[in-house]
């Protein structure tokens, strides 16, 4: 488990031998001490190869111009974020939006260290990357319990929006496990009226104790700026995919090869179904460990491991949370009949595809 550095700047103890200062009532700064040095800038560049001159494959340009043709200046586009410290030997923790496509990563601290940093490995159906940074004395954040996390907690925003430096915003949870939000394949999102902006990608939310709670992600906005709506990924989730990152440099996930539906009242008024509970097998691929199960099109599923399905985004959730060569219980729907049977779990593709 990640500790917190024993560094007195950072341990929250202030100068050795001095106690820490009481903050006044509604005061969150000592949260925000806490929290602040963990929290990182994260620099990207990419290189993007200039346009094809028009005459480059012209017999008479080439005579009189050669190779200059082929040597085209090479432009470079730049992106910001953020990241947070998640351990002392260095692994940053941060979207995989941020440094997607990314030639070169620089992560800045907040004692004004700058550090090139590699990519551990990514995850691009949750939108989390792990990097990796070396340095002596790193700060590593606490982790919260998401358990304890409810609506109406006060909770912290801390990241390097629109680039101006580390910023520290203060809200609420404003809901917890929003999903069907079209922004990533797996979404179980913080939802937050903490102001987050272009640029906290990346960084912490946290508690009224600074414990890290989330990873700011994305922002409802019809402007591009903050509308009071902000989506992180909650510590839970962000863990589990970072430790398998660190282990293995990649996310497993469990897969049966199914095209699932939601029922809709009109669709389970056609089919005949008691209630829209459930996901609505709508095709199986062929060869597939759903197929070779004996699931078919027109099943609707109702439970995984005793686990109820209530609509497709349930269902994904419960079958990549399952390992590949695990068996699994599947109870269905099938006409007026209940059916139950055991299906070889698969891994799931590592690109993202419209299947299960």
């Amino acid at each position: 488990m990640p500790q917190r550095s024993a560094d007195p700047a950072i341990s929250g103890t202030g100068e050795p031998g001095k106690p820490a200062e009481t903050a006044p009532g509604g005061s969150y700064r000592e949260a925000a001490r806490k929290a602040l040095p963990s929290v990182v800038h994260v620099y990207t560049t990419q290189k993007l190869v200039a346009p094809k001159h028009p005459l480059v494959d012209d017999p008479i340009f080439r005579h009189f111009f050669g190779d200059r043709l082929d040597n085209q200046p090479q432009q470079r586009a730049s992106g910001l974020g953020s990241g947070v410290i998640v351990s002392p030997e260095g692994y940053v923790l941060t979207n995989n939006h941020v440094i997607e496509g990314a030639d070169d990563i620089e992560v800045a601290l907040n004692d004004g260290r700058k550090l090139s940093a590699r990519i551990v490995g990514r995850d691009p159906e949750s939108d989390l990357a792990v990097l990796q940074i070396k340095a002596d004395k790193l700060p590593a954040i606490t982790f919260g319990q998401m358990e304890s996390l409810r609506v109406g907690d006060v909770v912290l925003a801390i990241g390097n929006p629109f680039g101006v430096g580390q910023t520290v915003t203060m809200g609420i949870v404003s809901a917890l496990g929003r999903s069907h939000l079209g922004i990533n394949t797996f979404e179980n999102f913080i939802q937050t009226d903490a102001a987050i902006n272009p640029g906290n990608s990346g960084g912490a939310l946290v508690d009224s104790q600074g414990n890290l709670v989330g990873i700011n992600t994305a922002i409802y906005s019809r402007t591009g700026g903050s509308l009071g709506i902000g989506f992180a990924i909650p510590v839970s989730s962000a863990r589990s995919i970072m430790e398998q990152i660190i282990r293995t440099g990649t996310v497993t996930r469990g897969w049966i090869g199914v095209e699932a539906q939601e029922i809709t009242a009109e669709l389970a008024e056609s089919f005949g179904l008691p209630d829209t509970e459930g996901s609505l097998i709508a095709g199986v691929v062929r060869g597939s460990p759903a197929d070779s199960a004996g699931v078919r099109p027109g099943d609707v599923l109702l439970s995984v491991n005793g686990k109820p399905v209530k609509d497709p985004q349930v269902m994904l959730d419960l079958i990549a949370a399952l390992a590949p060569e695990e068996r699994a219980a599947f109870r269905l729907r099938r006409d007026k009949t209940i059916v139950e049977v055991q299906v070889r779990i698969g891994k799931r593709p590592a690109m993202r595809t419209e299947r299960e």
